[in-house]
């Protein structure tokens, strides 16, 4: 070889010999993750020296930081949920009809959320004061209310509109996301219940109402410091009307719109013989039901333990468990009541709507009560739920394709009043400015109870009467239902202008009532 080249070759190979310890070091790997992080890794005036104010500073930001977090994952879940709702709903209606309730599951996401953007959560949080979990930011401060009997009846926000002025803020855009999907969960409610007859011009206008006026004026008066939540500061009524997570605000506000437009759309054609006994309408994709209702009970645990708006909250433990809880003994129940009290078989339907249904009633006592408590309110709601159906399809003579009214109406007010009875006062001191934790009737608060009875009695006048007005407003400027003969062919091609299937023989056996 080369003198010069071999003596290259030294050089180099020496090099490498001085380098490796240095790459070693520099490289030195921490599978433990114990050294990850140094103090120079946190914000200081001199850098690996912070002060102690810079140490507490770093600290509140940190935790603010997971309550953030966490509040943006769970409301991703809680919008994942929107596909549950319209496999579900899809599934348990005729496949003539797939492509339009599908269509209208997508489309109350984009519709209700600009409406709620616009005006709705300026009047639904507008007045709320400050987000002490999200950093305590005081910008949405500005509520309306009326002076009665010498105390202030909070009605409905003021600030917030478009997101803008001083609503430009992190913290605010972060409950914006979270309380928008929560909004959207209520919004889609009624295409179950008028699904396959409900003109799509119609639903359109109906996912701009539902996001502006319907949803967030009761929303206000629970969740963004109105007069429902003020009846314990006020009155003494224990801590106001509570809702951890929804049965109310959410689930019961839907399931009275769900019970007002399946009202005055009316029944689908077929569905009710001469003398008035209704025919059984089968779904036509009962495993895409089950599928949907699984996404939803996956959702859920954004649904509830996202509501602590709090990562650093560990009750997101006991609410997580609950919610499982309460949604496997409302299936459990729900099967063998239909199996066993009723003499039919397990229909699979009624054990999605039972499993629906303990996770309806769960969401607003979840974070107040046993877990014993928990599995008392699943089992109540899966009788409720199959009970209530027979009773709003066979009495009260309307069509509710998928369940809705009764698993989210009925079930939302059963949920309402089970914190009223069984919030055990191991949690939520300090809820709507009460001091003391929340308890029940059985706990020794019977106050309780009456201000459950209050938001329920509240939501049902103000949602019914208020979603009578815009539904009947629609009803006479474009028209609710769709022509009978569109209705008979099934709605994909006439309002969709596309099939929900292609290339597929549609089962007769599912586009035609069932003689019993």
């Amino acid at each position: 070889m080369n003198p010069k080249k071999l003596r290259n070759w030294l050089f180099f190979g020496l090099f490498v010999l001085c380098a490796i310890p240095a790459i070693a070091h520099a490289a030195d790997p921490d599978p433990s993750g114990a050294n990850t992080g140094k103090a120079s890794d946190i914000t200081a005036a001199t850098p690996g020296k912070p002060t102690m104010d810079e140490l507490a500073a770093q600290v509140g930001h940190n935790k603010v930081s997971i309550n953030f977090v966490w509040v943006l994952i769970t409301g991703f879940l809680v919008m994942f949920m929107q596909a549950g709702f319209a496999m579900v709903e899809s599934g348990l209606t005729r496949a003539k009809n797939a492509a339009h309730t599908m269509t209208m599951n997508m489309m109350i996401y984009p519709l209700g959320m600009l409406g709620f953007y616009v005006c709705g959560f300026a009047f639904m949080f507008g007045g709320f004061g400050g987000i002490a979990t999200l950093g305590g930011y005081d910008g949405l401060n500005s509520l309306f209310s009326i002076h009665l009997w010498g105390k202030d009846f909070g009605l409905v926000g003021t600030k917030g509109f478009f997101l803008s002025g001083s609503c430009y803020d992190a913290s605010v855009f972060a409950l914006f996301l979270f309380q928008m999907v929560f909004m959207d969960t209520t919004a889609t409610i009624p295409t179950g219940s008028m699904a396959e007859r409900w003109k799509f011009s119609a639903f359109c206008i109906y996912g701009c109402c539902v996001g502006t006026i319907l949803y967030p004026i009761y929303g206000n008066w629970v969740w963004g410091g109105g007069w429902l939540a003020t009846l314990g500061k006020n009155f003494g009524v224990g801590h106001g009307h509570v809702d951890f997570a929804g049965s109310s605000v959410v689930h019961l506000t839907g399931g009275v719109l769900a019970y007002v437009g399946a009202s005055i759309i009316g029944p689908r054609i077929g569905k009710y013989n001469k003398d008035g006994s209704p025919n059984p309408i089968p779904g036509h994709n009962i495993p895409m039901a089950i599928i949907g209702t699984l996404i939803l009970a996956f959702g859920w645990f954004g649904f509830n333990p996202g509501s602590t708006l709090a990562g650093t909250d560990l009750r997101i433990s006991v609410v997580a468990v609950n919610t499982m809880l309460a949604s496997a003994t409302g299936a459990i129940v729900a099967m063998l009541w239909m199996w066993l009290v009723r003499g039919k078989k397990p229909d699979p339907s009624m054990c999605c709507n039972g499993m629906l249904a303990g996770l309806v009633a769960i969401t607003a006592p979840c974070a107040f009560v046993t877990s014993v408590s928990a599995c008392i309110i699943g089992i109540i709601s899966g009788v409720l739920v199959i009970e209530a159906a027979f009773f709003i399809e066979g009495t009260l003579k309307i069509d509710d394709p998928v369940g809705a009214i009764a698993v989210h109406g009925v079930n939302g007010a059963w949920g309402c009043l089970a914190v009223g009875l069984f919030a055990d006062g191991t949690y939520g001191d300090g809820w709507n400015g009460v001091a003391g934790t929340v308890k029940g009737l059985f706990y020794g608060d019977p106050s309780q109870l009456f201000a459950q009875l209050i938001g329920v009695t509240a939501n049902i006048v103000y949602v019914g009467i208020v979603g009578y007005i815009v539904f009947k407003l629609i009803d006479v400027t474009v028209g609710n239902r769709v022509a009978p003969e569109d209705e008979i062919e099934g709605l994909d091609v006439p309002e969709m202008g596309v099939p929900g299937y292609v290339g597929i023989k549609l089962d007769k056996f599912s586009e035609t009532p069932m003689s019993r």
